[in-house]
C-alpha cells in the first residue's frame, strides 16, 4: 500500500475496490465505436435495475451537482413555483440552482438534524401549489435520511413533480423509483457506488419527460432530451464522456450484483448501527434525530472543536473523517460508512477518534466503543 494512503471515512469520495482501480488503468477506448456503445447499453440496463425503473437512466460526465442542475433545467421554466426542502447543505443546493435559473423557490427549512414531516410538506404544497418539490433522500451534511416515498406521494397529490437527490443513498438504501412514483432521481459516482467523482446520473418518469418537453430554462451540455436521443440511437452520448469511468462503472455494477442489492442495503444498515453504538459508548450524542438516522453517514455532536479533531485524526492516524459545514462548522463531525466499507474500517476509525479525543482532554473508553460496535453489527 502506498505510503500516502489515507482511509476515507467521509461522506464521499469513498475508497475504491481493487477491481475498480484496475479498470481505471485499462487502455483508453474510443467513445464512437461499437465496443463502447455496447458498454453504454449494459451500463444503462444495470442502472435501471439499480434504480428499479423502466425509464432510461442517463449517465453524464459531471459531478453530482451537474446532475442536480441537469434535472432542474430540464424540468422547470423561469417563474415556476417550487418548494425546496432544505435539510442541509445539499437540500439547500437544489433550491439555489433553481433560483439561479429563475424559478420562484419557496424554502421549507427544516431544523438541522431532522427531516421534513409529511404534514409540513402537505401544508406547504396546499399554499404554494408547486410545479416541483426538491428533496434529498440522504442529507450527508446532517446525517439525516428522509422517507422520499411518502414525501413523493404528498407532492403527487398536489400534481407536483418530486425531484430526489439520491447521491449518497443509491446503492446503500432501498430506492424504488417506479413503485414510489419518483419523478426525477439524481445520483453520483463517488459515494456508495465506489467510483471516483466525475459521473452524474439522472432518471425521469413519464410525467417528468412531459415537463421536459415544455421546459424553457436554458440548457446545452445538460440537455437531457439530447442525451436520451443519443442513448436510444445506439448507446451513444451527445458529447465526449469519461470513458475510463464508464468502464469502471460496469465493474461496480457487477460487484453490486455479486454482493446482492438487498444484502448491500443490510451491510450499510449494520455498519451504521455499529458506528452509532460506538459513538454513544464514547459518551457522545448523535446529532440526527432517532427517527431519521442515516445508514451511510453518522453525524455526531462534538465535545471538542471538530475541525481540530478531524485534522488530528488525519495527521496522526491517516484516517479522514468530516467536520461540520456552514452553521455546523466545529459543532459536529461526520463518519461515512458507505461503498466498500466493512466493520474493520469502522473499528479503526472508532479507535482513532477515541485516541484523539483523549489527547484533547475528553475522557472516554476506546475498548468499550469498539466492543459496542462489534455487538451492534
Amino acid at each position: 500500500m502506498a505510503d500516502d494512503y489515507e482511509l476515507l471515512m467521509i461522506p464521499g469520495p469513498t475508497n475504491l475496490p481493487d477491481q475498480v482501480r484496475e479498470a481505471l488503468g485499462r487502455p483508453q477506448i474510443s467513445h464512437r465505436v461499437s465496443k463502447f456503445k455496447g458498454l453504454v447499453g449494459r451500463i444503462s440496463e444495470g442502472l435501471q435495475a439499480l434504480l428499479m425503473t423502466s425509464q432510461p437512466v442517463l449517465t453524464l460526465t459531471s459531478s453530482s451537482t451537474g446532475a442536480m442542475e441537469a434535472a432542474i433545467v430540464n424540468l422547470l421554466s423561469p417563474d415556476d413555483p417550487v418548494i425546496c426542502v432544505d435539510t442541509g447543505k445539499f437540500g439547500n443546493r437544489l433550491g439555489k440552482i433553481a433560483e439561479v435559473y429563475g424559478a420562484r423557490v419557496h424554502w421549507l427549512k427544516v431544523e438541522r438534524g431532522h427531516g421534513v414531516s409529511e404534514a409540513e410538506l402537505g401544508e406547504a404544497c396546499a399554499i404554494i401549489r408547486p410545479k416541483a418539490v426538491l428533496m434529498v433522500q440522504n442529507e450527508t451534511a446532517t446525517g439525516v435520511s428522509q422517507n422520499v416515498a411518502a414525501l413523493s406521494e404528498i407532492a403527487r397529490s398536489y400534481k407536483a413533480l418530486s425531484v430526489v437527490d439520491a447521491v449518497s443513498s443509491l446503492g446503500g438504501y432501498p430506492l424504488q423509483m417506479d413503485l414510489w412514483g419518483l419523478d426525477a432521481v439524481i445520483a453520483g459516482s463517488q459515494k456508495t457506488l465506489m467510483l471516483p467523482p466525475g459521473l452524474g446520473f439522472v432518471a425521469f418518469s413519464e410525467r417528468a419527460w412531459e415537463a421536459a418537453a415544455e421546459s424553457k430554462m436554458p440548457k446545452f451540455y445538460f440537455d437531457l432530451t439530447k442525451a436520451r436521443n443519443s442513448l436510444e440511437k445506439g448507446g451513444e452520448t451527445p458529447y465526449t464522456p469519461n470513458t475510463s469511468l464508464f468502464v469502471a462503472l460496469e465493474v461496480v455494477l457487477n460487484l453490486i450484483w455479486e454482493e446482492g442489492l438487498e444484502q448491500r442495503w443490510e451491510r450499510h444498515h449494520r455498519l451504521a448501527r455499529a458506528t452509532r453504538a460506538a459513538m454513544q459508548a464514547l459518551g457522545l450524542s448523535l446529532f440526527a434525530a432517532e427517527d431519521v438516522l442515516s445508514d451511510t453517514v453518522t453525524s455526531v455532536t462534538s465535545p471538542v472543536a471538530s475541525g481540530e479533531l478531524t485534522k488530528r485524526v488525519r495527521e496522526e492516524h491517516q484516517i479522514i473523517i468530516a467536520g461540520g459545514q456552514d452553521e455546523l462548522k466545529d459543532k459536529i463531525f461526520r463518519i461515512g460508512h458507505m461503498g466498500t466499507c466493512q466493520l474493520e474500517q469502522v473499528r479503526q476509525t472508532v479507535q482513532a477518534v477515541a485516541a484523539v479525543l483523549i489527547d484533547m482532554g475528553y475522557a472516554c473508553d476506546p475498548a468499550a466503543a469498539v466492543k459496542a460496535a462489534e455487538e451492534a453489527y
